[in-house]
């Protein structure tokens, strides 16, 4: 209910409907003067038809609706009927609307507008013979039911029908024409109008004289009717029929007409006027639907022609502008055609090559370069002769003189039954072509000639590990693979070494399965059977979509620098082991200095003692304080001598909670002789809230001792400048300290290589003191470093942690 209210038509549309479906009854009423029947043309029929024809389907029931009423009303003045007569009749010509509108549909589509042949004989056949089928049955049932004027339904059913029908082919094509065309304009010219105007007047003077007895019958009308037809198509036809049947209508009212006698002919001549109406109105429809075709078949016609015209010009530039040379032979051979190009190219067109003596053909390959031209000739003799397509490179001169390289096909073109009927031939400037191709092939000679003489074997594999290359170089050191070996595996179990493959190949495996690039070193097996080593490094080629196209893999030989390598290992292990005796005598002159103190303190009691026991009397006191100090020194030679034992063993060493100030003082004392020869001035920044720390005092002392000496060789060479040490303490976070020593040398060339063992920069010195300095704090838990200044010199420093555990 609510999609038949919304598709509800403009009310204005309804009304005239409605008014024009009242005014048809009141013609159908006027034309029904067949004494005792009623029974006339039916205009509504054709609105209606017409009506729900153009309308949506969801709004038909506003048409029926409209249309009952209008009936109704239309009885109430006209007819008079009994009301279910009235509604009957009235189902009967809604039913006979929907069918012929719903046929009409089903055969022609949407939308319908009677410009063709088809949809005319649809309309024809359909709205105007079928649909009256249904009104004229219900309609003449229903007089005879309720016996209306006495008609039987046999005596009305034909009167019935004929009069829907010509009221169909009346009034439809004039209502489809004045809906379709309600809010468009004339598009008739002046000279349009006039003919217009001519034949209106003669179609109302034959229609007037036909009609009124003046000519001998009324089908002298159908030479202006036709005009009309031909002339103005539809919109003439429904007009001259639309003023055809207002003009009969009144002569025959008026008692004028042919088809108005005597009450005993006046059925016969009613059916007259019908058929008179209907064929004048099925003529003019079919001849302008004929009319309609003919026009729209000159226009398509006309518009096949220019598109065609145009087709043909733009082909015809097409082929003077493409980018090549093309060319039209007869089954011959002779030229008959040379495109715009071609023409420019050759300075000379087809006709041009009309000379005396020669063929055409013969006077075209005269521009072939002398070195092709008996081959073009022989190769086009032979594709003429035996059909097959003509394929050449050659060099064609120019109307310059100049030769270019062209790449030139023909094909022959066949009738039906086979027979050569033309050449086509196309012909590529392809010069740069040639002119690129040399110089590639130049490129790739001079790249290849690089490749082998570059001291470096190359092989290159597809992804599946197959070989495809293999460089001069190779073949001639290692030799072509034997006829089994097909791909990488077996390469390499063929050539590498068999104590280094397992490694090599496994590297390789990962490589190539990982896409990776990767580095292999082993012994490869050359022609003579020796084995050498090689470096070979792989790496894969990739598209621009990120796959493995091609594997290269160049080896390089490193036979010599693996013996120099070797030979160089076995002179830094001599090297190592005469530094280590060296250090070794540097070591025991250390230690007969540590030790010598002691013991010579020792000597020096025990002549004391002696002498304090060979008095008389012997003075057993002072003896006694003499003996306890050699016991004392014994003691302390004996702790040196473990703590360097213990240094070199790694044994556990007895820490004991210290303060690091004060170690640095007795250090800063102990070099103070030192310092002071050397005119260098000693400045310390110690902070004086240290916590203790637990370490070896003798060997944090000895590293401290190392650092000072190292600062103050340092600055032996500086000659401009005050030479500065500075040795500072503070806490390093909250679990260790840190102890600095900062000189104003030159500062260190590597300041990481210096902790490395037998590293020096001393023309004396063996490299080993940072090292052991570096061993010392590190198994301590601490951390040794050195670093360049800003400005000047460098520091060295060193962190202890102030909860140590000990390390073995």
């Amino acid at each position: 209910m609510t999609s038949v209210w919304l598709h509800r038509p403009r009310l204005m549309y309804l009304g005239l409907f409605s008014a024009a479906y009242v005014l048809g009854c009141g013609f159908a009423q006027s034309l029904a003067i067949v004494p005792g029947t009623g029974i006339s043309i039916w205009p509504p029929a054709g609105l209606f038809i017409a009506t729900l024809v153009l309308a949506s389907g969801p709004s038909w029931p506003w048409w029926v609706g409209v249309g009952c009423l209008s009936e109704l009303a239309g009885n109430a003045l006209w007819f008079h009927s009994p009301l279910p007569a009235a509604v009957l009749i009235y189902a009967g010509n809604a039913l006979e609307a929907m069918a012929g509108a719903w046929l009409v549909h089903r055969f022609c589509g949407r939308p319908v507008r009677l410009e063709t042949l088809r949809e005319v004989l649809v309309f024809v056949v359909m709205g105007a013979g079928a649909a009256p089928v249904v009104s004229a049955t219900v309609g003449s049932a229903t007089l005879a039911w309720f016996g209306i004027q006495s008609q039987s339904f046999t005596a009305a059913w034909p009167l019935w029908w004929i009069g829907d029908a010509t009221g169909v082919l009346i009034v439809a094509p004039l209502a489809l024409v004045v809906f379709q065309n309600w809010r468009g304009a004339a598009a008739l010219s002046a000279k349009r109008w006039g003919e217009a105007s001519v034949l209106g007047l003669i179609f109302l003077g034959v229609a007037a004289l036909s009609l009124s007895g003046y000519l001998p019958f009324a089908y002298m009308i159908m030479p202006p009717l036709l005009w009309a037809s031909v002339r103005f198509e539809f919109k003439g036809a429904a007009i001259t029929l639309a003023l055809l049947a207002l003009i009969t209508a009144v002569f025959t009212i008026s008692g004028a007409s042919q088809f108005a006698g005597d009450p005993e002919s006046q059925k016969e001549k009613q059916v007259m006027l019908h058929l008179f109406l209907a064929i004048s109105a099925f003529s003019a429809l079919i001849v302008a639907a004929i009319s309609r075709q003919h026009q729209q078949a000159l226009v398509t016609l006309r518009q096949n022609v220019d598109a065609l015209r145009d087709r043909e010009w733009e082909f015809s530039q097409l082929v003077g502008m493409v980018p090549s040379h093309l060319w039209r032979l007869n089954p011959d051979g002779e030229p008959i055609f040379f495109n715009r190009r071609m023409v420019e190219f050759l300075g000379m067109d087809v006709p041009d090559t009309d000379k005396p003596g020669m063929s055409r053909l013969e006077a075209l390959s005269e521009a072939v370069h002398p070195e092709e031209a008996e081959k073009f000739r022989g190769t086009l003799r032979r594709s003429l002769a035996t059909g097959e397509p003509f394929r050449m490179r050659y060099r064609l001169r120019r109307f310059d003189g100049a030769y270019r390289w062209m790449s030139s096909a023909a094909n022959p073109l066949r009738d039906e039954g086979q027979r050569i009927v033309q050449w086509y031939g196309l012909c590529h400037d392809i010069d740069d072509q040639v002119r690129a191709e040399e110089a590639l092939r130049e490129r790739e000679r001079g790249l290849q000639e690089l490749v082998d003489a570059m001291p470096v074997n190359i092989l290159s594999f597809s992804p599946s590990g197959k070989m495809t290359y293999a460089s001069k170089r190779y073949l001639e050191q290692v030799g072509s693979p034997l006829s089994h070996i097909e791909d990488f595996n077996a390469l390499a179990k063929d050539l590498a070494h068999p104590d280094d493959f397992p490694t090599m190949f496994e590297r390789a495996s990962n490589g190539f399965a990982n896409g990776e690039a990767f580095v292999n070193r082993f012994r490869r097996r050359d022609k003579q059977g020796v084995y050498r080593w090689i470096e070979a490094r792989a790496q894969p080629l990739r598209d621009s979509s990120g796959a493995i196209v091609q594997w290269y893999i160049a080896s390089i030989d490193i036979e010599d620098e693996v013996r120099a390598q070797e030979a160089l290992r076995a002179a830094h292990e001599s090297l190592a082991r005469q530094s280590q005796a060296a250090s070794l005598a540097e070591l025991s002159a250390t230690i007969a200095h540590e030790v010598n103190q002691p013991l010579a303190a020792i000597v020096a009691n025990s002549h004391a003692c002696h002498r304090w026991l060979s008095a008389d009397p012997p003075n057993l006191d002072r003896a006694k304080i003499t003996a306890e100090r050699i016991i004392r020194d014994a003691n302390s030679a004996a702790e040196v001598i473990g703590r360097v034992r213990a240094l070199f063993r790694h044994s556990p060493q007895a820490r004991s909670p210290e303060d690091v100030n004060r170690l640095i003082s007795e250090v800063c004392r102990l070099m103070a002789d030192e310092i002071t020869a050397k005119v260098i001035r000693l400045e310390t920044n110690l902070n004086p809230g240290l916590p203790l720390v637990a370490l070896d005092r003798v060997q944090v002392q000895q590293v401290m001792v190392n650092l000072l000496r190292n600062g103050i060789e340092a600055m032996d060479g500086l000659l401009d400048g005050v030479r500065t040490l500075w040795i500072s303490s503070c806490r390093d976070g909250t679990d260790a300290i840190r102890v600095e020593v900062t000189d104003s040398g030159g500062g260190f060339a590597d300041a990481e290589r210096v902790f490395e063992p037998f590293f020096t920069t001393k023309q004396q010195g063996m490299g080993m003191g940072l090292a052991i300095c570096r061993s010392i704090v590190e198994s301590h838990g601490g951390r040794l470093w050195a670093v360049n200044n800003d400005d000047r010199g460098g520091t060295v420093a060193f962190t202890l942690p102030l909860a140590v555990t000990e390390t073995s």
